[in-house]
């Protein structure tokens, strides 16, 4: 599979003869620039988000899948058997001023494309439920994984997560860049909490990984760049 960093927490993977981009953010709200290229599918952890949903700027006619939506056992689409995990944002969000906006607003979201099972977090900005973590453990081989802070996640709450998960691979999003908006922490703050050997900063936008040159049982972080 390859896998190509957008911006904040936009990918695109590529295998099976599927292109899937992730929570196509709103150009013009985000700072960053549109995808512009075209795909099979597009998987949103909400429809409310303009910093996770806005998929007009990707190509083509892809179907759009709002993962927050989603019946508890996942449904198949294009192929791709994908599952929702409703989360909150964050407790602390002000949604009686997001207009059109509720405090479980985002999901996160698991699916398999060319032998890897991925995890996105979505945009949750607390704890991952025990129920949630109890299900998925030990079925993720890719975690993408929010290392920005403030509205998401708190790093501390991410490790545990990430030690109950058990992925192969972690691969941060939803950190500072200088074309974005938001005012969140770098990945750095992330990486320089973990032993040099498990982290590869890639130097680039994208990655290929296979299930046979997964690392092994730890878990390893590859850094990449945001491309827009």
């Amino acid at each position: 599979m390859k896998i190509s960093f957008y911006a904040h927490a936009s990918f695109r993977l590529e295998a099976d003869g599927l292109a899937v981009v992730t929570d196509p953010y709103a150009p013009a709200r985000s700072g960053f620039a549109p995808i512009d290229e075209p795909a099979d599918l597009v998987i949103m952890s909400s429809a409310t988000d303009d910093f996770h949903s806005d998929p007009s700027h990707v190509q083509g006619s892809p179907t759009v899948v709002n993962a927050l939506e989603l019946p508890p056992e996942g449904i198949e689409a294009l192929g791709l058997r994908i599952r929702g995990f409703p989360a909150y944002e964050s407790l602390t969000f002000d949604y009686q001023a997001a207009a059109g906006r509720d405090p479980d607003a985002n999901a996160l979201y698991h699916f398999t494309l060319g032998g890897l099972r991925v995890l996105h977090m979505g945009d949750i900005g607390n704890p991952v439920a025990p129920e949630h973590l109890a299900a998925l453990a030990g079925q993720v081989d890719i975690l993408l994984a929010l290392t920005g802070e403030h509205a998401t996640i708190a790093l501390d709450d991410l490790d545990k997560a990430i030690a109950a998960l058990r992925p192969r691979v972690v691969i941060p999003m939803h950190y500072y860049s200088p074309r974005g908006v938001l005012p969140i922490e770098p990945v750095e703050r992330f990486t320089s909490r973990l032993p040099p050997a498990s982290v590869t900063f890639v130097g680039g936008s994208s990655l290929e990984l296979t299930p046979e040159t997964l690392p092994g049982d730890a878990p390893h972080v590859f850094v990449l760049e945001q491309s827009r």
